[in-house]
Parts: structure tokens; sequence; C-alpha cells
């Protein structure tokens, strides 16, 4: 794909809120400089749900997702309600390939409040952004960052996310801006 040709795919999962799409497109393309659309819902995933544990295996869905065939989009994120976990972990908020084309991202645990009730609008809006933007530098081949005001420091809790700022740190920005030979939104 060319350069210019560059774009992400947003694909929800079944049904998810048109705001959150839109919100996670706003993001890429406000942080990454890369142009980001809305794609046509995909199915829920239940070939992927887990009736003991009542959540959806992120592995098994990223596998079936990276078998299709995105001609238009670079990478692709894609958004589901529902819980996700992977073998190793009992629930991720995301989850990506290092150097995939595709990542998940959940909004079940973002919708949490640190007392177990519901969190504002506002905040899973905020926490879903970083998450994206998070599994999307994966995507790009970032690691975890050790630096915990990066976007790319590990998160695995609400109250860890909510600490992280919104940007990428300077080292993952410099790789970023040597990867695309432009500087993303810091």
């Amino acid at each position: 794909m060319r350069r210019k040709d560059r774009r992400i795919g947003v694909v929800a999962f079944g049904r998810v809120p048109e705001l959150v799409l839109e919100v996670v497109c706003a993001h890429i393309v406000g942080y990454l400089r890369i142009p980001a659309e809305i794609m046509m819902a995909l199915e829920d995933p239940i070939y992927a749900y887990d009736a003991t544990r009542l959540q959806y295996n992120a592995m098994n869905i990223l596998r079936v997702v990276e078998q299709r065939a995105f001609k238009h989009h670079e990478k692709v994120i894609g958004i589901l309600e529902g819980d996700l976990f992977i073998p190793t972990m009992t629930y991720v908020f995301g989850e990506a390939r290092q150097g995939g084309r595709v990542a998940l991202v959940s909004l079940y645990r973002l919708r949490r409040d640190r007392d177990g009730g519901t969190a504002p609008m506002a905040r899973i809006l905020e926490r879903m952004a970083k998450v994206s933007l998070h599994e999307l530098g994966h995507l790009y081949e970032l690691v975890h960052c050790p630096d915990r005001r990066c976007i790319m420091h590990f998160s695995g809790s609400v109250e860890d996310l909510d600490e992280i700022p919104l940007f990428f740190c300077r080292y993952c920005n410099q790789y970023l801006r040597e990867r695309w030979g432009r500087e993303p939104r810091v």
C-alpha cells in the first residue's frame, strides 16, 4: 500500500455506539495524522465466546479477522461491547499482534468507574481513545513503554489507564516519526 493511501479502518463487532467509533477515528486522525474511517459493522464474534468464562477469546477473534481482506485499510481496529480475555490473562482492554493488521478493543471494562459504577461518558470515551491508540501503536511495532506518562505504558486496571496521559512519550514519538517520516501530534 502506498504511503499516501494509508488509512485506518474502525469497525464495530455487533452493536457499538456510533459516538465511540467517531471518537476513535477522530483521535487517530488528530494524534497520528493518519486518515481513519468507520467501516461497515461485522457480526458479533459468537465463535469466540467462551461460555465458561462469559468472555470473548481475543486471540480467536484476531485469528478470524486477520484472514479477511481489508484492501482499502492498512490497519483495522475492531471494537466490541463484550469482555475480552487472552489465555494468559483474566481480561484485557484490547489486544493486537505486534506488527499485525488488526487490533481489538473492548468497551466492557472501560465503562466501569473506580467504585464499580458506570463511568461518565467523557471518561469512557477518553479510555477508549487511549486503548485504541495503544493497540494501534502495537500494530506499528511499538512495545510497552516504561514511561508511565506514555500511552504505550501497560495498564492493568482502569485506575492505571486513567493516570496515563493521552500522548506518546518522546521515544515512542521518535520511533513513529522515523517510521512515517513525520511527527505524530503530542
